[in-house]
């Protein structure tokens, strides 16, 4: 799929990239045990980790929040999904289970400290662009809400905001019965391109070795 980005983001951020992944022919359901095992073993790794510790100190957390900061979005008010996960883990108000797509979108969220999003493909209706929101823009989130999109780095499609590294849009999620998806992995500015290929390219072979069918990537933000 084409994804244009706007020009007044790669100005305000000249390093922002992009992992765009398209999967097809998938089977989404409850997560096997192995998957399980791992987001609740890391997530108890990670709570150790940050005893005696601030989250807006560990660096992917810290990048994200100055990039909110750098758009007009107050970092303290709207907290990148990433940092939510973390603060919840640290809490020790730990991820359960919710099914195979998002736990594993949970577990490289917490592993690389950024935000992961994923959307059901046949929902969306090209082409899709990458800007900042405007003033009046808004759309319902997963968190149930109608949020507001001014100052927020969107996706969108024909119909409006679906993807943001805060909260995505509850129009597109994907579920049990979605066969096709498109994955966004909102890449630290400060990887370098052969990083930025190995950490896209290792989340879409570990989501096909347990969704099965074929999928495909690219790096926006890298030539």
């Amino acid at each position: 799929m084409e994804i244009e980005l706007s020009s007044e983001i790669t100005e305000l951020i000249p390093n922002f990239k992009l992992g765009v992944i398209e999967y097809k022919n998938i089977t989404i359901g409850d997560s096997p045990q192995m998957l399980r095992g791992r987001l609740q073993l890391f997530q108890e790794s990670i709570y150790f980790d940050l005893e005696g510790k601030s989250v807006t100190d560990l660096p992917g957390i810290q990048e994200w929040r100055k990039i909110f900061k750098l758009i007009g979005k107050d970092p303290n008010r709207y907290r990148h999904s990433a940092e939510a996960l973390y603060r919840r883990v640290q809490k020790q108000n730990y991820l359960s289970s919710v099914q195979s797509a998002i736990d594993l979108n949970n577990f490289f969220s917490l592993k690389y400290q950024v935000p992961v999003g994923i959307y059901d493909l046949d929902l969306l209706q090209g082409p899709v662009k990458v800007r900042i929101g405007m003033e009046g823009e808004e759309y319902i989130g997963l968190n149930g809400r109608k949020n507001s999109a001014e100052h927020l780095l969107l996706t969108f499609d024909q119909k409006g905001p679906f993807g943001t590294p805060f909260v995505d849009s509850e129009r597109t999620a994907v579920t049990n019965a979605t066969k096709n998806a498109l994955q966004i992995v909102y890449i630290r500015p400060s990887t370098d391109c052969t990083n930025a290929h190995k950490m896209t390219e290792s989340l879409m072979n570990m989501f096909v070795q347990i969704h099965g069918g074929e999928a495909s990537y690219q790096i926006i933000g890298c030539l």
